[in-house]
């Protein structure tokens, strides 16, 4: 499968006082299409700056990042913000969704951003509502949802754009096991079905294995992702 991101030697620096702090410190990984790869390690240890910056939000102070093959470090601002918009997907911890809106129009909204046609988006956002186990709640607006049926939403709605990447930040800090391990499952199908490759940070090693491989993170560094056998 092809490469969707690779970070080589990436450096992360911060001014800290008189001195400077290093976020991370030389930091290469590479995912392809397709895989599922778990980040751990305790708070502090650089994984939500390590998502910042393949997610293409921060710079790095030295090393490449590349999306899909492209390096993003000398694009000018406008055409990262165009790349993140339209190859990679973000779910955050905390899905983040309009109180407003109902399910399907929080999709919707994020296809008109990108100047997608309404009626398609519409079709769209129904299917992969549905392919969530959301079929039956298009219309349904966020406090009528679970959360697990809210962080559902959060999913779909980041692969409205048919991202290369799937870049996950604790998608289940906020939900029991059972419904933490529905989540990551439904991660692990949508990373099979949809060839994406999806970075997911979490605090519980329970779920990495439904995932193909994990990496430790500590002061900054990186270990090699360690492969492993998804659960069934």
């Amino acid at each position: 499968m092809e490469s969707a991101l690779q970070l080589s030697n990436v450096t992360l620096e911060y001014p800290d006082g008189d001195g400077t702090l290093r976020a991370l410190d030389d930091v290469s990984l590479e995912l392809r299409r397709g895989e599922f790869v778990s980040l751990v390690g305790p708070s502090g240890s650089g994984k939500s700056s390590l998502l910042a910056v393949a997610a293409t939000l921060v710079r790095p102070t030295s090393g490449s990042v590349l999306v899909t093959g492209k390096e993003t470090g000398s694009l000018p601002e406008a055409r990262r913000t165009a790349l993140r918009r339209d190859s990679i997907g973000i779910i955050f911890q905390q899905p983040n969704l309009l109180p407003s809106l109902t399910a399907v129009e929080q999709l919707v909204i994020a296809a008109h951003l990108r100047s997608e046609p309404l009626r398609e988006a519409r079709g769209k956002a129904a299917a992969l509502l549905g392919r969530v186990g959301l079929g039956s709640m298009l219309d349904k607006r966020p406090h009528q949802l679970s959360g697990g049926q809210r962080q559902r939403v959060n999913i779909a709605r980041a692969l409205m754009a048919s991202p290369a990447v799937l870049l996950v930040d604790e998608p289940t800090a906020a939900l029991d096991y059972t419904r933490s391990e529905e989540i990551v499952r439904l991660l692990r199908q949508v990373t099979d079905e949809f060839g994406v490759a999806t970075l997911m940070v979490t605090h519980d090693t329970g779920l990495v294995s439904f995932t193909d491989a994990v990496a430790r993170m500590r002061d900054g560094r990186l270990s090699a992702a360690e492969t492993l056998v998804p659960a069934t």
